[in-house]
């Protein structure tokens, strides 16, 4: 099967066996659950049984899932793995500097061993000492990557620099798109693809967050250059994980894998569209979503060739 730029065929998952929402990154994160009353324990059993029926649903769509386990007590957020590395065409991986102090025992030398062991890898690039000068960029978090338009897409926030952005963009052929994003209590985006998904065929967003009217328009533009549809999503559907989804393939098909409080958020004419173009393949994430991540974060795309 060859490979698609935007949609890979393979993902890596990490399944959490202490799952709780982190507080250390609950100051700037408007979709992270306030709620202090959940039963932790409940929720971390929840989590792990989540992960499991996805990675059950991902493989019976044909999608080849490399689960890794985490058993640590402190790293509540590793079931976000799309954060700290990314891999590209080319066989080029890059590792990020992470924001939250926590956040940084996510990196895992044997996920970056059994890549290289199962798909040609070229080269590592290692991004994450500039956490020691306080410059953060939370890989395909805070860049959503149009593989095909080589444009990186990247919402201003102190989890995205603009420094090594550019720094980024350069090294691997991209084209940094920065703009600024907001709900409509003046909170910023976050994270980039919680704003955004964009597919072979289609990209939605809520562009109406994009609060300057020129660079949403060009933003737009860009899109509809490329011979994307346009599916706009509102601040709401946003706030339900619209935007938080994932085009993968398989030899069966296209499929979006979003969260199951995400599909039911779409509109019917919205499921139309993008029925034209991929199958709808909704998990139930809910336990994982109290941390403010769905399952575009669940997912760590794999752009490599297979040895």
């Amino acid at each position: 099967m060859a490979i698609n730029p935007q949609a890979p065929s393979a993902v890596v998952m990490i399944r959490p066996h202490h799952f709780s929402p982190n507080p250390e990154t609950l100051p700037d994160n408007s979709y992270q659950s306030r709620d202090v009353s959940q039963d932790q324990a409940l929720l971390a059993t929840q989590a792990y049984e989540q992960v499991s029926q996805a990675q059950q649903q991902l493989q019976a769509a044909g999608i080849n899932v490399h689960v890794f386990e985490d058993t640590g007590t402190d790293t509540p957020d590793s079931v976000f793995p799309n954060n700290w590395f990314s891999t590209h065409l080319g066989g080029h991986v890059a590792i990020y500097p992470m924001y939250a102090k926590n956040r940084r025992k996510e990196r895992r030398s044997d996920i970056i061993d059994m890549l290289k062991a199962q798909y040609r890898v070229q080269d590592v690039i290692d991004y994450s000492g500039l956490e020691y000068d306080n410059i953060y960029l939370e890989g395909t978090g805070a860049m959503v990557l149009d593989h095909i338009e080589r444009v990186a897409y990247a919402v201003r926030s102190k989890r995205t620099d603009s420094l090594v952005l550019e720094r980024f963009c350069t090294q691997f052929n991209f084209e940094p798109m920065v703009f600024d994003a907001e709900d409509e209590a003046g909170v910023p985006v976050y994270h980039t693809n919680v704003l955004m998904c964009i597919g072979s065929d289609f990209v939605m967003a809520g562009f109406d967050m994009i609060k300057d009217t020129q660079r949403r328009q060009q933003i737009i533009q860009r899109f509809e250059d490329s011979g994307r549809l346009i599916i706009n999503l509102t601040e709401d559907q946003i706030r339900h994980f619209c935007g938080n989804a994932l085009e993968l393939q398989s030899k069966q098909g296209r499929f979006l894998a979003l969260s199951q409080r995400a599909f039911e958020a779409l509109t019917h004419e919205q499921i139309a569209l993008l029925n034209q173009s991929v199958t709808l393949l909704p998990l139930n994430v809910s336990a994982i979503e109290m941390a403010g991540g769905s399952v575009r974060c669940m997912l760590a795309g794999i752009h490599l060739s297979k040895r």
